[in-house]
């Protein structure tokens, strides 16, 4: 338990901190499942539309911390290959 003020509020806020990044980090995982199904499914219509979404949300996710700048980078160029592949 927190005995000081100062770490008192240090517990509040990284629960609050905790909260937002598994929120972030949930929705990156989402929208990647969508992807990885639309790319199953041969959803040509949708795959663009797809990339782009999650591309903006993982590099969020990187942005803010959630993710390390080299995982996101690896997720989005290795689904932007299968995605080009299939648009072929």
């Amino acid at each position: 338990m927190a005995n000081h003020k100062s770490s008192e509020k240090r517990a509040r806020q990284t629960i609050k901190k905790t909260a937002v990044n598994t929120r972030r980090k949930s929705a990156v995982k989402t929208f990647e499942k969508n992807l990885v199904k639309a790319l199953e499914a041969k959803n040509t219509k949708d795959l663009e539309t797809l990339l782009k979404t999650f591309a903006s949300h993982v590099d969020r996710a990187a942005k803010k911390g959630v993710v390390s700048r080299a995982h996101a980078s690896r997720k989005i160029g290795r689904l932007s290959q299968k995605v080009s592949a299939a648009l072929k």
